[in-house]
């Protein structure tokens, strides 16, 4: 499940990081400044989405705190699509914001579901699955857009992932399957030790 998390949430971001130059290359617009500095003001928004998401994590649960920040996600994407390249000027950077959040939070998540003796592996293999989508989706994404005839068409498809991200999330907020193991392990693995 956490690797399957951390996939959908790569695809999302290398199709900002890999493809959002092409998307707005030739850009002409009010935006326009925006589409020269969007991989910047896209970091820059993550940078300060670390803060974002850390307050969030303090008032709500981090199965919320996912959801909301997937939904936010799929709505710039779904912007983008809806109003074209004058919209996605603005909210594909803009999704930046609400990514931050995600990765880390799967990522301490899913190597909490395991015993401490089993980390490392837990690490490894959700590490793999980074590591694919990072390769794979942005050749998807780019067979889409020649295939289509222009980079609208990848996007599209990076919408489905951020689609199905949001689902997924929504899906682990509603039936919880971690809470018990998350609990098991919270009492077995990092109580702090009562020696005399």
């Amino acid at each position: 499940m956490f690797s399957l998390g951390a996939f959908l949430y790569v695809a999302v971001e290398s199709a900002i990081y890999v493809w959002m130059p092409t998307l707005f290359d030739g850009y002409h617009g009010p935006g326009e400044w925006v589409a020269v500095y969007s991989i910047s003001i896209f970091f820059l928004l993550r940078a300060g989405g670390r803060f974002l998401g850390g307050w969030m994590l303090t008032k709500l649960s981090w199965s919320t705190v996912l959801t909301i920040s997937s939904g936010a996600i799929l709505t710039c994407f779904v912007a983008s699509i809806a109003g074209g390249v004058q919209w996605a000027v603005y909210a594909l950077p803009l999704s930046g914001l609400f990514m931050s959040v995600i990765y880390p939070t799967v990522n301490s998540k899913g190597i909490s579901c395991v015993p401490k003796s089993e980390h490392g592996a837990a690490a490894g293999v959700i590490l793999f699955y980074t590591c694919l989508s990072a390769v794979l989706a942005p050749l998807a994404i780019g067979a889409v857009s020649d295939a289509m005839g222009g980079p609208i068409y990848g996007f599209e498809l990076a919408t489905g992932f951020a689609a199905f991200l949001f689902i997924g999330m929504l899906l682990n907020q509603f039936f919880d399957p971690t809470t018990a193991t998350l609990g098991r392990a919270d009492e077995t693995q990092y109580r702090p030790s009562t020696a005399d």
